[in-house]
């Protein structure tokens, strides 16, 4: 689809880069000729994915930072940078997420999603912006590029998921707000929605046994999708020059099938939705 070395004088970070989306993310622009940063909590993944680009020949780096703490970002981003060179263009990929009726939902809870989702979209984003306009301006063709994964609920909002449509949301009203302020600096940004991609995180936090949401049968092309489709569209909009501001939904059709994401689970007994919730939270809890 696209002409190898296509993205050679790009260095490229991937938040969130060390597994799932994120993971094909960073492989893909590594197989195009990108310099790639991958940023996360966990280590180990990401001394993966830089092992896996480094092996095959590629140039890779990472840090471990949480995106919740403006100064840990600034640190890791020195830490790649010195690595990598100057970095030219972001994925805003780290997020957090489980489900949970509202009126249960702790403060904390809340807290959590919307740092990591909205707050760390902006202390990447910015901390990155900054340093892009004081370097000014790329060539004409090239510039700069923040992407942001968000969700089609972060435009519809969906039940259960209520810190993360509300995290979402700011995230595409950041990217639609930016795209515009920060064009003058060769900056652009824009967002893709995904619909159900099977990975391990998202699938063991949200696919509720027994329930329609995230279920193939929503979704009218009849099946889930595969991240290297949503890495191939990650690297167009990464390499469009003249798109910015735009959200690109990937999800085969469900959203405009089915509306909101979760909105099907409302029809179950509540209190068996209660104890299934608290079940999956319990079964996917790893502390750090």
């Amino acid at each position: 689809m696209f002409e190898r070395g296509l993205l050679s004088d790009h260095n490229i970070l991937v938040t969130g880069g060390g597994t799932g989306l994120g993971r094909a993310m960073a492989l893909r622009y590594a197989e195009l000729g990108a310099s790639v940063g991958v940023l996360g909590r966990r280590t180990q993944p990401l001394e993966e994915v830089v092992a896996a680009i480094t092996q095959a020949g590629g140039k890779a780096a990472w840090a471990s930072a949480d995106v919740r703490e403006r100064d840990s970002v600034d640190a890791a981003l020195d830490q790649l940078e010195t690595e990598l060179g100057p970095l030219t263009d972001v994925v805003n990929n780290a997020a957090g997420n489980f489900l949970c009726p509202s009126e249960d939902l702790s403060p904390g809870g809340f807290d959590a999603v919307v740092k990591i989702v909205l707050y760390g979209t902006f202390n990447v984003t910015q901390s990155l912006g900054k340093r892009w306009i004081e370097r000014g301006k790329r060539d004409h063709a090239r510039g700069y590029s923040v992407l942001s994964i968000v969700t089609t609920y972060a435009w519809m909002g969906s039940a259960f998921v209520l810190p993360s449509a509300c995290a979402k949301a700011g995230v595409l009203a950041l990217t639609r707000s930016l795209a515009t302020e920060w064009a003058t600096y060769g900056i652009r940004l824009n967002a893709i929605a995904p619909g159900p991609f099977p990975t391990d995180g998202a699938f063991s936090r949200l696919l509720m046994p027994g329930a329609e949401a995230l279920g193939k049968h929503r979704v009218p092309l009849g099946r889930y999708g595969e991240p290297p489709e949503l890495a191939d569209l990650a690297v167009y909009l990464t390499a469009a020059p003249f798109v910015t501001g735009e959200c690109v939904t990937i999800d085969g059709g469900e959203w405009l099938n089915v509306g909101q994401e979760f909105a099907s689970i409302t029809a179950q007994p509540r209190a068996q939705v209660k104890q299934v919730f608290a079940n999956m939270r319990a079964s996917t809890h790893k502390p750090e």
